[in-house]
């Protein structure tokens, strides 16, 4: 698995680890901590995807399919620095030549972000809309995949996922879920910012059930682009109204103005195909989630009242071109399927 250090990937290790798979983690520690697979017992590779397939690691013990999450995960680290989207199609290319050469399956990491300017609800089949670098590559990503399939008889599912929180994402800092940061603000007696009146909308998706739709998509036969998400929408200030209710406390909101061009202002996913070809259906409530979330960072000292803040995601240099590699330095529980915190 990439990415299996990261935030979701995590909560993915530790199910499958529950539920008797062996998994090797491949990480660059960019946004993801060994700390969130502490106790679990798997082989962790600290190196991007591209890497990894360089060193020939991948050729040796057994191999039953491929996940991967292991890409910059947040539009403002592509625009912060454009070499991400070359570093994303260099992790894809990789990943997908493991799975030509090894023979397996690969279930993917795509986002919803790349709906932006498509009226809700959205369909997999919508025409997309060129708006920022992280869809542009993360389309690309879906496409090579399917041109894979086509020339080489491999299997993929890329998942389309739309506003995705939980426990485990503390590493992700200011690339974190909004009713995440907002929670975390609310926890730290802190300001929460919000750009605009609050109307934006997400659909809020809890990832546990993200972690049951990727491993559904790797145990079917299914092929082709699905959305992950509940197939409702929730707007800002109703996820802070709720947060309140929730945990008794409150959230400090400062309306701004919106500073980011092509900003999305509404997700809610369309779930037909992902419920009639993978049997995928969120389970958790938008109310549930935030409780299981408070529970869960209420035992972090970092979300103590006045707790120093943990330090940004590091980021690792990505080639421009092909062949520079750069060194690296080599959780929390997962929201396993059915079984809540």
């Amino acid at each position: 698995m990439t990415g299996g250090a990261g935030f979701i990937g995590s909560n993915l290790v530790r199910d499958l680890v529950a539920g008797g798979h062996e998994v090797v983690v491949v990480d660059s520690m960019d946004t993801g901590s060994a700390d969130l697979l502490e106790g679990l017992g798997v082989e962790v590779h600290a190196a991007r995807a591209d890497e990894y397939y360089e060193s020939g690691a991948w050729r040796d013990g057994p191999l039953d399919g491929i996940y991967h999450l292991g890409k910059p995960s947040a539009s403002p680290m592509y625009r912060e620095d454009r070499w991400r989207t070359a570093e994303l199609v260099r992790g894809a290319i990789a990943v997908m030549e493991i799975a030509r050469e090894r023979g397996v399956r690969v279930v993917s990491a795509s986002t919803s972000s790349v709906y932006n300017g498509v009226s809700p609800p959205h369909r997999e089949d919508a025409a997309i809309i060129p708006t920022d670098f992280y869809t542009e590559a993360r389309l690309f990503e879906e496409r090579l995949m399917a041109v894979y399939g086509q020339l080489y008889g491999v299997g993929w599912v890329a998942l389309r996922l739309f506003s995705i929180y939980g426990p485990g994402e503390q590493r992700k800092g200011k690339y974190a879920n909004l009713v995440t940061q907002a929670l975390w603000a609310a926890m730290r007696g802190e300001e929460f910012i919000v750009y605009g009146d609050g109307s934006q909308s997400r659909d809020f998706v809890y990832v546990g059930d993200v972690v049951r739709a990727f491993e559904l998509a790797m145990g079917g036969r299914a092929v082709g682009v699905y959305n992950v998400g509940t197939g409702t929408s929730r707007s800002l200030n109703e996820a802070l109204e709720l947060v309140e209710r929730v945990t008794g406390l409150r959230v400090r909101a400062r309306r701004i103005p919106n500073p980011v061009r092509n900003y999305v202002m509404a997700t809610q996913a369309s779930t037909e195909r992902a419920m009639r070809d993978l049997g995928f259906e969120a389970s958790v409530a938008l109310e549930e989630g935030i409780g299981r979330m408070y529970s869960y960072y209420s035992g972090l000292p970092e979300f103590k009242p006045g707790a120093r803040r943990p330090s940004a995601p590091r980021r690792a240099p990505a080639p421009p071109p092909r062949g520079r590699s750069a060194a690296r330095t080599p959780g929390p529980p997962s929201p396993s399927t059915g079984r809540p915190w």
